[in-house]
């Protein structure tokens, strides 16, 4: 089986254990219409597979410096792959022909109004990646397993607009992943319960 069908089969059997939508932010207006937007979860299809990430570059206004999926909102007409797709091409290079997609996460609703859908697709390992210079400082893999091992899976909190703020973050060598990103990988951690 190869490893595509290895990752559709295990999103195809569903959440398992309680997923994580951070629908109980305690800013968030249950009837506010959240921003729709999607990441792709690029995942190398090697004997140990990884899984390529962004850290953004310092100068943006928003989430400056963090470790992110390559995405963004949603254009007008678009569905949620064709945004991951086409955010991962500008943001990274990474051309919407060399990805296999697989499958999709459950939404992540964040605190600051985004409904996020993570789109996991399958691409060869070691692809020419060139980061947006506007963007991207940065592309770089983390080895999956490491992703979805749960004892790399740390609560954190910080105090955040004059409330206590609970994420996860995973450390991993200088890098610290966390917020939502930290967030759609304790996902897909808990959808593949992978060993």
């Amino acid at each position: 089986m190869t490893l595509a069908e290895r990752l559709a089969t295990a999103l195809a059997q569903g959440p398992g254990d309680a997923v994580l939508l951070a629908s109980d932010h305690p800013d968030l207006d249950p009837l506010a219409v959240p921003t729709e937007a999607a990441v792709l979860m690029p995942v190398t299809d090697r004997a140990q597979p990884g899984v390529i990430l962004t850290q953004r570059t310092d100068t943006l206004r928003h989430h400056a410096g963090q470790i992110a999926f390559p995405g963004g909102r949603l254009d007008a007409g678009e569905d949620a792959t064709a945004a991951a797709l086409r955010e991962a091409e500008e943001e990274i290079a990474l051309p919407s022909s060399a990805v296999t997609v697989v499958g999709a996460l459950d939404p992540y609703r964040t605190g600051t109004g985004y409904r996020i859908v993570p789109v996991v697709g399958v691409v060869a390992p070691d692809l020419p990646l060139v980061p947006s210079e506007a963007e991207v400082a940065s592309v770089f893999e983390v080895p999956l397993a490491f992703l979805l091992d749960p004892a790399n899976h740390h609560e954190a909190s910080a105090n955040w607009k004059g409330r206590e703020r609970r994420f996860y973050e995973i450390v991993w060598g200088e890098r610290r992943i966390w917020g939502a990103t930290a967030a759609l990988i304790v996902n897909l951690s808990r959808r593949l319960r992978w060993s």
